[in-house]
């Protein structure tokens, strides 16, 4: 981090901007941005990423294709790298302080645009933490791109009244599509699952099909544009 970069900014940005947050273990490095004026929807998104342990960060490019999509789509958004990854200071917590920083950046952004809908994206470790808080932020939109269900206790993560979208790999050597498709569907309400055939688990070489895809599905979701 530099000594250019903002912290704490008291309204939401209006162009693309990186700063910084207060969370309970330290600074949060951050990047608002927002979509063109004449698409502006009262919504706004927080992503987030991979496992901070496994090089996961907010410049990941599943995270960044989601975050380009939701921004096309007309939702101003924000990403963050959990404690202990990219240039935010602490050590990882084992998804409980992950969740702790992102109710922190949760109580910024709603600060900034009360009025806003929240949605809510992760890729990865990034759905689980966003799965776990849409049970208290409740969410306009959850969305989960290819969750570890073998891996963390998703068991726990049910969101009842929440539009909630799945997509998964098919051919995920990190997520088994199997134990997704059996998972979604002991959910109730039932999410909406999308499995992507020739797809792994970073999506490589589908990542603009991954982003049609979110636009596609997810546009009959969107609240009424700003007048």
């Amino acid at each position: 981090m530099t000594d250019q970069i903002q912290h704490q900014p008291e309204a939401f940005p209006d162009n693309t901007t990186e700063f910084t947050l207060d969370g309970a273990a330290g600074l949060l490095e951050c990047i608002a941005d927002v979509p063109e004026a004449e698409l502006r929807q009262p919504a706004y998104a927080i992503i987030c990423h991979p496992h901070p342990q496994h090089g996961g960060t907010m410049r990941n490019k599943v995270v960044t294709i989601l975050e380009r999509s939701l921004r096309e789509l007309g939702l101003s958004t924000v990403r963050f790298n959990f404690r202990g990854a990219g240039e935010s200071q602490g050590e990882y917590a084992n998804g409980q302080g992950e969740l702790q920083d992102l109710l922190a950046v949760n109580d910024w952004a709603r600060q900034c645009l009360p009025d806003h809908e929240l949605w809510l994206a992760g890729f990865s470790f990034g759905s689980w933490i966003t799965a776990r808080a849409a049970q208290t932020l409740e969410p306009r939109q959850l969305i989960s791109i290819a969750p570890p269900v073998q891996r963390m206790e998703f068991e726990t993560a049910y969101i009842p009244g929440c539009d909630w979208l799945i997509i998964q790999g098919e051919d995920d050597d990190v997520v088994d599509a199997q134990a997704v498709r059996e998972w979604a569907a002991g959910i109730e309400p039932a999410p909406q699952l999308l499995v992507m055939p020739d797809a792994g688990h970073f999506f490589h070489r589908r990542l603009m099909d991954l982003r049609g895809l979110l636009k596609n599905t997810l546009r009959e979701n969107l609240p009424a544009p700003i007048a």
